[in-house]
């Protein structure tokens, strides 16, 4: 592959004003848009020496046929042009996205005679007035049966109103008191908009003021002594306070504002968009993102806030993200002429918001993980996995039981493997391993002496009872009887495919274990995190599997895991290591065991340290850091 692009454009051929950029593939089909304060620098990237370009870049660009630009006035006009190319192209590099699910919303149809409140998930209703989304879709019709006590606006459909206001009689909602429309006899149409304008702006975030203006009529109409005037001011505060019951005040009551939280992957993110409006929580919104160019996750904020307010009627006047992207400026200016007011993007540092942040932020991993989870549990996904993979490697079947292995430390001490088993597609967690490492050099060392215990296994006979501790490889012993030692799962089962997180040196490594211990008949690969490779022993370039591939998701999970399963064990057994020695010292209890371990990080390191550095740790003094030095010394 040559390392310049044949369409590369001549030096000083491109302007150094701002501009959108599009690269289109020989066909004339858009790839990627993409928007720059400055073209020249930005193309630039693109145009690097192959070898230097991340490996999904690297892919567009060779893809690519050809790329032209637009220069623009002002960034704020290349953010524009930006959001409507990719509108209008949808281009494949670009950040892709789809909702977890189609999501209800309560609508206000404001461009009725009478308007109403419904439940919809159509988004194009033309003079809409949108609250939510909601969760669930008995939660919107939750909110609305509290909020028509408060104001019975209109609830019936488009022909039962129009029959009612025909024939003079009251629509059959009106009759049983779900409709408070001018279909049900009670109210003129300039009266029922008046108490629309009053829904709408209570959902809006106005709830003190009803509350006020409610709770003083009602004691007015207390002290005059009419009191079924009270009772329905009553009925009123109750039904708006039941509302305000719902959602708990989360920021001070006068916030209006959107908050995204953002966990992401190099191949993927989800995003979850909290509305808050009167400081409450009033509907909250769910992203998946297919990531294909590599992205900062300042842009992808960027990105992000685009897809938000493209087309968005309701913009707050602050928004919350966990980054502020690199043209926060010209990303305020654009909402603020959407929304007709000052609008500002902000980090949520501390105090209620960081608060939110954070509990967004957990929604937002727990929902990539489910994304990432959810097509291992289907079985055609599965299948199609583990076909792919069997292309991709080169395997002569497809692998239907896959051992990934991972090694972990903590700054070189107290290095545990793991091995946890796929079968299927699917984890049998009966068959996880742990495995101690006494003695290593480096990574690759530790992973080829796993190995080799591991392969070991496979050579001893059938007619063996061996029963292995589910913490670690060692044989526990016969003396469990034989109907406990058929129950526990073992090694004797050969895998089609061995799995290594890392690249290029741990799966020579593997490689070598696996020549050593004649099992050449099992595959093996590996897969490195930065850039999600593919890595083969004996090949000089990785295999890349796109990023929609089912194989490299079943790859993923197994990785991670593997991983998530060694730092366990890990996390285990250095609390034992702990527990265990320096219990044993008089004086030194379990919170200055905790403190000991978070200085030091183990034992091997705290019994390498003299009095002194010992002395250093918080809440130890001179006599008990001499008291745990003799006591280590003589172990």
């Amino acid at each position: 592959m040559a390392d310049v692009l044949p369409y590369k454009p001549r030096t000083g051929e491109i302007p150094t004003d701002p501009g959108v950029y599009r690269f289109r593939d020989a066909d004339g089909r858009v790839l990627y848009v993409g928007k720059a304060k400055n073209l020249r620098q930005r193309l630039s990237n693109y145009f690097a020496p192959l070898r230097t370009l991340h490996e999904r870049t690297r892919r567009m660009v060779t893809t690519a046929a050809s790329v032209e630009w637009t220069v623009v006035p002002t960034d704020v006009d290349s953010l524009q042009l930006e959001y409507m190319w990719i509108k209008e192209f949808d281009p494949p590099f670009n950040v892709r996205y789809r909702d977890d699910k189609s999501y209800p919303f309560m609508a206000v149809t404001l461009a009725d005679e009478a308007p109403r409140v419904i439940v919809t998930r159509n988004r194009k209703i033309p003079g809409a007035r949108y609250f939510g989304p909601y969760p669930k879709v008995w939660a919107v019709h939750e909110t609305i049966d509290l909020m028509i006590r408060a104001f019975p606006i209109r609830t019936c459909s488009d022909a039962s109103y129009k029959r009612a206001m025909q024939t003079g009689r009251p629509c059959f909602p009106g009759q049983i008191g779900k409709c408070g429309g001018p279909c049900s006899m009670t109210v003129s149409i300039e009266e029922h908009r008046a108490m629309v304008d009053d829904f709408i702006a209570f959902m809006a975030g106005g709830d003190e003021r009803f509350t006020r203006e409610l709770t003083k009529r009602m004691l007015a109409a207390s002290a005059a002594m009419d009191y079924e005037a009270a009772a329905k001011y009553r009925d009123k505060l109750s039904a708006i306070e039941a509302v305000l019951g719902k959602s708990a005040l989360v920021l001070p009551a006068d916030e209006d504002a959107d908050l995204f939280g953002i966990a992401e992957d190099e191949l993927a993110a989800a995003v979850q968009h909290f509305v808050i409006r009167g400081g409450r929580v009033r509907g909250v919104r769910a992203l998946t993102i297919e990531k294909e160019i590599d992205i900062t996750g300042a842009e992808l904020v960027d990105q992000v806030l685009q897809q938000a307010y493209g087309d968005a009627q309701d913009v707050p006047r602050r928004i919350l993200v966990p980054t502020l992207p690199d043209d926060a400026t010209e990303l305020e200016q654009w909402l603020r002429e959407r929304r007709g007011k000052k609008v500002e993007i902000a980090v949520a540092h501390r105090g209620q918001r960081a608060d939110l942040m954070r509990t967004a932020t957990l929604n937002a991993q727990q929902a990539l993980i489910r994304h990432k989870t959810r097509r291992t549990s289907d079985y055609v996904a599965r299948t199609q996995a583990l076909t792919d993979l069997q292309e991709a490697l080169g395997m002569e079947e497809a692998p239907l039981r896959i051992e990934c292995f991972d090694i972990s430390h903590l700054g070189g001490t107290n290095v545990v493997a793991s091995m946890v088993v796929f079968e299927d597609g699917l984890p049998r967690k009966d068959q996880y391993r742990s495995f101690n490492i006494a003695e290593t050099t480096d990574d690759t060392d530790s992973m080829y002496q796993v190995l080799r215990r591991r392969l070991a296994y496979l050579d001893r006979p059938e007619e063996e009872q061996e029963v292995l501790d589910p913490t670690t490889d060692e044989v526990v012993g016969e003396d469990l009887g034989e109907a406990t030692a058929r129950r526990k799962p073992r090694f004797a089962y050969p895998p089609q495919l061995l799995l290594v997180d890392g690249g290029k040196p741990q799966v020579e490594a593997a490689a070598r274990a696996l020549h050593d211990a004649g099992h050449t008949e099992i595959a093996v690969c590996g897969i490195a995190k930065r850039l999600e490779e593919v890595w083969l022993p004996g090949d000089d370039f990785p295999v890349i599997l796109p990023r929609t591939s089912e194989a490299l998701y079943l790859l993923q999970r197994l990785r991670d895991e593997a991983h998530r399963f060694a730092i366990t064990h890990q996390r285990k057994r250095r609390k034992k290591d702990i527990g265990s020695v320096l219990a044993e010292v008089p004086g030194l209890g379990a919170s200055r065991i905790k403190v000991l371990l978070k200085h030091f990080g183990s034992v091997t390191a705290l019994r390498a340290a003299d009095p002194s550095q010992i002395q250093e740790v918080q809440g130890i003094g001179p006599v008990l850091a001499q008291t745990i030095h003799s006591h280590l010394s003589t172990r």
